[in-house]
């Protein structure tokens, strides 16, 4: 039968619109994808600057949720703030998941989940205990050993340890009230470092969910409406594209000079450089390493809670056995000055957070090499004293040389091995043996020689 001319183009003009429509009809079809963002071992700058770029990563490359997979002890409290001020102002969902099986979320790691859009956790996983661990008891404990804030403050210190313990109880019930969690069980998280494990956590309304791993856990969001600031969204996740977002360069370079410890070893490598060049000047390399390394770990210390006084000690310390090394006192200076450096390295990190302070074992290695490298080198100095002058003015007096011209009242020499215009009050012939007798300015007095005269020949 054959179609009409109107026939054709409404069918022309369907297929155009399908066309039109199929790429879009494409694109709806596939979800966005999903970012994780791996945060392990303890919160610092690195850690705050990793998961701030990645969730604006995620932001441009249009992901619809954030997943942050945790296992952490905690951290700097300036640092977990900064990761939940990242948080609070995403516009892509970000859901933290306490991972793998016998991974934590403690301390500060607990304050990140609880400002989520979403907490879960992998069974065999705990969270909790987020009292700040550097102020330690508000009071004296009770019969359940719990602090008693009620006793009254000893100090100035107790005062400020309840502040502490206050402000850092209201902002985790803050963060409680946002989410709708449980608000009484997070300031018990924080005024009586209380934890929960994975189960208890579902059950008592601390977390959302449970789940084996990443694909477990989106295969369970799928679907579900997250409140948002600008409105409800609902995630797609079920068979979305999963991108992991591991810590580039950047973030493990910084992770790497934000360490206490290498931060410690940068700043001594730093000041013995500039040491050895201002002592040799021209070297240059000792001078641009040395440069180098204590800009480094000054950027790296005031990254860091730093108890100034402590640095105060670690430089006093430092100068002084650098002054024994110039200024000899019989040690006096340089075991004052590995006392004060013990001592300042003990202080120099104002936190307890675990892997955030500086090893003891690496302050006494630190300061038993200094110690042995400048009493070494005030040893050398002390030998280098004794020994007698081999140059300058009283060398030259004593020396032997040899007339390059007849001389009647002045002439020239070769007195060890240099020509000098010399003086003599008695005559003396060319290659006739002179001793040095006086020195004035450039003209030397000399005197006939003979072969039992002492000193060195030119």
């Amino acid at each position: 039968m054959a179609r009409s001319p109107a026939m054709i183009k409404l069918w022309q003009f369907i297929a155009v619109i399908w066309l039109g429509l199929l790429p879009g009809l494409t694109a709806a079809a596939t979800p966005a994808p999903v970012v994780v963002i791996p945060l392990s071992g303890a919160i610092g700058p690195a850690s705050a600057d990793h998961v701030g770029r990645s969730l604006a990563r995620a932001q441009r490359e249009g992901a619809q949720l954030a997943v942050l997979q945790m296992d952490t002890p905690g951290g700097l409290d300036t640092s977990m703030r900064q990761i939940i001020k990242a948080i609070l102002a995403s516009p892509v969902p970000v859901a933290s998941f306490v991972a793998p099986s016998g991974a934590r979320a403690a301390s500060a790691g607990t304050y990140i989940l609880y400002a989520s859009h979403i907490a879960a956790m992998a069974p065999g996983t705990n969270l909790g205990a987020a009292t700040p661990v550097q102020i330690g008891m508000t009071g004296p404990p009770d019969k359940a050993g719990k602090p008693d804030s009620s006793a009254p403050a000893n100090s100035n210190q107790d005062a400020l340890s309840r502040k502490q313990v206050n402000d850092a109880a209201a902002y985790i019930r803050g963060l409680a009230q946002l989410r709708g969690r449980n608000v009484d069980w997070a300031e018990r998280a924080v005024r009586e470092a209380v934890s929960l494990s994975a189960g208890d956590a579902l059950a008592m309304k601390v977390v959302d969910l449970t789940a084996r791993d990443i694909p477990d856990l989106l295969q369970q969001l799928d679907n579900r409406s997250v409140p948002m600031a600008s409105g409800a969204r609902v995630l797609h996740t079920a068979g979305a594209a999963i991108i992991t977002l591991s810590p580039d360069w950047r973030s493990r370079f910084l992770g790497v000079i934000t360490d206490p410890s290498v931060a410690m070893i940068l700043m001594l490598l730093g000041i013995y450089g500039l040491l050895f060049e201002f002592s040799n000047p021209g070297f240059v390399l000792p001078g641009v390493v040395g440069a180098i390394c204590l800009l480094l770990g000054l950027y790296a210390l005031q990254m860091l809670p730093v108890n100034y006084a402590g640095l105060a000690l670690l430089l006093l310390g430092l100068g002084c056995m650098i002054a024994e090394a110039f200024l000899p006192s019989f040690g006096a200076l340089g075991l004052g000055g590995i006392v004060a450096f013990v001592i300042g390295g003990v202080m120099l990190i104002d936190t307890e957070q675990p892997g955030l302070g500086v090893p003891l074992g690496l302050i006494l290695a630190l300061a038993t090499t200094s110690g042995l490298f400048v009493f070494l080198v005030s040893g050398m100095a002390l030998k280098a004293r004794s020994r007698p002058q081999v140059g300058g003015e009283v060398a030259l007096i004593g020396s032997r040389g040899e007339m390059l011209d007849d001389l009647d009242d002045e002439g020239w020499a070769s007195i060890r091995g240099e020509c000098w215009r010399v003086h003599s009050a008695t005559p003396l012939k060319r290659g006739q043996p002179v001793r040095v007798t006086a020195r004035q300015g450039l003209l030397l007095e000399v005197s006939p020689s003979d072969d039992n005269d002492k000193g060195a020949a030119s």
